[in-house]
């Protein structure tokens, strides 16, 4: 018997360490009056002697450790539990208890069997639809004289501290989204990172504090929470009241993906010598994995009962965490990102994929990566002319940010750029955010000098160089001058300027706050030039547009 290790990153318990012995013995409570423990009950019951083996040696495991409490002690206690005892013969209890010898598998088997069967919530059944959740998350449906689809030889007996339901076997172990993606041997490759993002909290105020020892605080009961960064980023596909799809492709597919969607995330070896790699990794898997996550219950038209009774709806669009947490990235009113039309039609981002049932919602297993960098995470860069934060240097020039609703404006706002005297020659350099380790036409969007004055007439074209400024790989600063080109601004209409055309930046400053990939805009114009070219310039902004096929 294999069993799955349900590590649920960020798994909606907390977990305690403490003098177990005094915690447990000294507990109050109980469900009723009835004479004898869950415990003694379940072990007077010659049907249940394999699943008090189990208990009897299954240890309580606290913050990774493996504390000399059973579960036998537990349920003979004094705390109140609902139990679903199976029967002698229905699961492997050999292959359980040789597990439960080590700490790993003493947790394997708590988590995925031990929990599996006990809930902290008095539940009798009465015949009609429930719901009960167990100690490992899970919520299992109770219908009639059935649990989780396995029938009940013996429900309702009560004892002094709770109820024990007799089942004809084990209740089948319903992964959830993020198990399943850890533990797949399809989906392995995608696991092994997942995992790599784990970590404890320790929450303090819900801990029980001995006071301070030599300076230290002291606790006799701590609680840690088990989180995942990388959950916490891309969706909760942890929790067990969640509803996700998440759509991967199996182990092959994801390599090639990730050969390919690494090259855009390289972080040069100078700035970031011990970080390149980190975050390499991180935002690599987040470029793949952000538009892969769906939380079902917030797309239009799903009605969220019948999920929960297993008919899962056929959608005619998907809209990815992303939009749905930050309402982002609009062009001119219209969706550009993380918004997938008709998902299960031809060409779909779930075209012909297999699906996988978890606890809290489906994986879509596809052969490749459905997705592609344009539609993802390789967006176009805007820096708005406006944005004075972003303006790294200046010279020889005034500034005005002026605004204007307009269709054909981004942002509705620019910046006007004046001399500072009638035959300065200014500059400007402009921080560029978020570039990718990738190619880009490198455009100035500059507005018709029409929208200062409707009337004027004689209107005259503004002469500029420009400077991209960027990195190498190893960290050397690099400047390219557009190959010393100089360009002309149309007057009369919004203009494109196409200032470098598939430009490759080699590092990128993706999530980083940088000086060193920028862009210098500088007015040239000679002196005997000033009557026929203009030094004002209303600058919208400065625009990456990505080049795809350069990068396949």
């Amino acid at each position: 018997m294999y069993i799955l290790l349900p590590l649920g990153g960020v798994w909606a318990g907390a977990t305690s360490c403490s003098d177990w012995d005094d915690h447990y013995d000294g507990t109050t409570g109980g469900s009723n009056n009835s004479s004898g423990t869950l415990w003694e009950q379940l072990k007077g019951n010659d049907q249940l002697t394999d699943f008090c083996d189990v208990l009897e040696q299954t240890k309580v495991f606290r913050m990774h450790k493996k504390t000399s409490v059973s579960y036998a002690d537990l349920l003979g206690g004094g705390q109140s539990f609902t139990v679903v005892a199976p029967v002698n013969g229905t699961f492997n209890k050999d292959s359980l208890l040789q597990l439960v010898q080590t700490n790993q598998g003493d947790s394997m088997v708590e988590k995925s069997f031990v929990f599996n069967h006990i809930s902290r919530i008095a539940t009798s059944l009465k015949g009609d639809y429930q719901i009960m959740r167990m100690l490992n998350g899970k919520n299992i449906v109770i219908q009639g004289n059935t649990i989780q689809n396995v029938s009940v030889i013996a429900a309702n007996q009560h004892a002094r501290n709770g109820i024990i339901h007799v089942a004809s076997k084990a209740l089948p172990y319903g992964f959830n989204l993020y198990e399943a993606l850890c533990d797949d041997p399809e989906l392995s490759n995608i696991g092994k990172i997942l995992r790599g993002y784990e970590w404890d909290e320790f929450d303090p105020d819900a801990s029980v504090s001995d006071g301070v020892v030599d300076g230290v605080p002291h606790y006799v009961d701590s609680v840690v929470y088990e989180r995942n960064r990388m959950l916490e980023a891309i969706g909760y596909i942890a929790y067990e009241d969640s509803a996700y799809w998440v759509t991967v492709p199996t182990n092959v597919g994801w390599q090639n993906a990730w050969n390919k969607v690494s090259k855009f995330f390289v972080y040069d070896t100078k700035d970031y010598a011990e970080s390149r790699d980190s975050l390499q990794r991180y935002w690599t898997m987040r470029a793949l994995m952000d538009d892969a996550v769906f939380n079902i219950t917030d797309q239009r038209g799903v009605n969220r009962q019948t999920m929960f009774d297993g008919q899962w709806p056929q959608v005619d669009s998907l809209v990815s965490v992303p939009w749905l947490n930050w309402r982002k990235s609009y062009v001119k009113g219209k969706p550009k990102y993380h918004v997938f039309q008709g998902p299960f039609q031809q060409g779909g981002i779930l075209d012909g994929a297999r699906q996988l049932q978890c606890s809290n919602g489906m994986i879509f297993k596809t052969d490749v990566w459905p997705f592609t960098p344009e539609k993802t995470f390789f967006k176009e860069l805007w820096t708005e002319g406006e944005s004075a934060w972003l303006i790294t240097q200046e010279k020889d020039l005034t500034k005005n940010s002026l605004y204007k609703s307009s269709d054909s404006i981004s942002n509705s706002a620019f910046l006007q750029i004046l001399p500072e005297k009638n035959t300065s020659n200014w500059e400007i350099t402009f921080r560029l955010e978020n570039v990718l380790s990738g190619d880009y036409d490198v455009c100035a969007i500059i507005l018709p000098q029409s929208l200062i004055d409707p009337k004027a007439t004689n209107l005259k074209p503004c002469k500029f160089k420009a400077d991209i400024n960027y990195v190498e790989e190893n960290g050397d600063a690099k400047t390219f001058n557009c190959n010393d080109t100089k360009f002309e601004s149309d007057p009369t209409r919004v203009d494109t300027v196409l200032l470098a055309e598939a430009f490759h930046f080699p590092a990128t400053n993706y999530a980083r706050t940088s000086d060193k990939i920028t862009l210098t805009l500088k007015c040239s114009i000679l002196p005997r030039e000033t009557a026929k070219f203009s030094r004002e310039m209303l600058l919208d902004c400065i625009y990456l547009r990505p080049r795809v096929k350069n990068n396949e």
